[in-house]
């Protein structure tokens, strides 16, 4: 009898199965054992009942512990009662191992001790659908940009200076030279962009800033697109429909993990272009009218993020920022010098900005202008001044978050539990 997963026991509705899977939770009453059994595709229960099965079956599943590792083996049944509409009803058990003393039990525990046991944190029902829901949304991601016509390249995650001149950079020795950690691959891709026209890089970033927030990793990973002959607004366009195609991915492929995360699938059905837009100067006027004391030239906490997404039902596009506050290389308006062609992405629900985004310079002169005004090395950044001198043209990109993402889609409290081994300000461990 081959294997198969509890993800495919629909398949074989009426059929004896034999499945590879770990205990997650057990009772009897009595004369019937019922096992609550997981494989990673999902969870089912099984039922043994004495009178139906040899004794070594009835004593081994017994003897069954949380966490042991076994073959069982039954027929399959649908049962409408049951949350994955399926019950195996055990003609075998064979123990693989007895797991002694599991650590975390179906108890609650605190944040510190799931944090320091995560390995293990993650066999849980959330854990798992969390990650479930992560691996949809990566899967969702390629979909997209593989139908836009989109080139995935690879930046470096090593690199000689940082992206956006900023000082949060974990440094390295590169042999005789100085290296630091990857902050972002956007420069990067814009090379790629006069390359290939439409790309993406989808990659782990790091980010030495000692923060503590729920929604601040030190590792993470981004996905950052670039479009040649692309300005802000059609940027824009494909920045929604981006985040419509994600969401609506993961509500057509992940019900289940969904309601095992307790979500409210109703705010996410509302996500589909276009979404609404509210620029800096009206989000100012929209604070202050609020109490806040804010003052045009600040940038938005989360507190100011949150308000401003409590207008709409849907991610909102903040735009047109002051350019004091935005990096060196995003395109003043052609109108307006002091704010430039940029706009974040606010998710809904207090989840803040998942999307920054902007068109770049593409003028060689005013990106020298820029690099003077923010104290740069025109040495360490030669080579991306020669893509303004070589063929320059107007180009857009943006760098999604991957983890606020799923947090936001997930409705999770905290971006810890969004990639499975968080690494935190003091944290590095397991």
């Amino acid at each position: 009898m081959s294997l198969i997963t509890i993800g495919q026991v629909g398949q074989h509705v009426g059929q004896e199965v034999k499945i590879g899977c770990w205990l997650y939770n057990k009772r009897s009453s009595g004369k019937i054992q019922f096992l609550q059994l997981r494989d990673g595709s999902g969870f089912i229960q099984g039922v043994v009942v004495k009178a139906e099965v040899s004794e070594e079956a009835w004593n081994n599943a017994k003897e069954l512990t949380q966490e042991s590792s076994l073959y069982i083996k039954g027929m399959v049944r649908a049962d409408d009662r049951a949350p994955s509409g399926y019950e195996l009803t055990v003609t075998g058990v064979e123990i693989i191992q007895i797991a002694q003393d599991y650590p975390i039990s179906l108890k609650e525990h605190g944040v510190d001790f799931l944090m320091d046991n995560r390995h293990l944190w993650l066999r849980s029902p959330r854990q798992r659908a969390a990650m479930a829901v992560r691996s949809e949304i990566i899967r969702s991601v390629y979909e997209f940009f593989q139908i836009n016509g989109f080139y995935k390249v690879d930046p470096p995650i090593l690199t000689p200076t940082s992206a956006e001149g900023t000082t949060n950079l974990f440094h390295t020795k590169y042999f005789d030279e100085d290296a630091y950690l990857s902050q972002s691959g956007q420069l990067y891709m814009e090379a790629a962009a006069m390359a290939l026209g439409r790309v993406f890089s989808f990659g782990p970033t790091f980010r030495a800033e000692k923060s503590k927030t729920r929604r601040h990793l030190i590792e993470f990973w981004m996905i950052e697109p670039e479009m040649a002959f692309v300005d802000h607004e059609e940027s824009l366009r494909i920045q929604e429909n981006f985040v419509s195609h994600v969401v609506q991915s993961v509500l057509k492929n992940c019900q289940r993990e969904l309601k095992a995360l307790d979500r409210d699938t109703t705010k996410l059905e509302k996500v589909k272009a276009p979404f609404p837009r509210i620029t800096y100067d009206d989000a100012i006027k929209l604070l202050q009218e609020k109490g806040s004391e804010i003052k045009w030239g600040d940038d938005f906490g989360a507190p100011d993020e949150t308000a401003i997404a409590e207008h709409f039902d849907m991610p909102v596009f903040i735009t047109h920022y002051p350019a004091e506050i935005k990096a060196f290389y995003m395109k003043p308006h052609p109108e307006r010098p002091e704010v430039v062609l940029c706009a974040d992405l606010i998710a809904p629900e207090g989840y803040g900005e998942i999307i920054g985004g902007s068109q770049r310079i593409d003028d060689p002169e005013l990106l020298e202008a820029r690099f003077n005004e923010h104290n740069l090395s025109e040495e360490t950044y030669k080579w991306y001044m020669d893509l303004r001198k070589y063929g320059t043209a107007p180009h857009s990109g943006f760098g999604l978050g991957l983890e606020r993402t799923v947090a936001w889609i997930c409705g999770l409290d905290h971006v810890r539990e969004t990639i499975p081994f968080p690494r935190l300000l003091y944290r590095l461990y397991p």
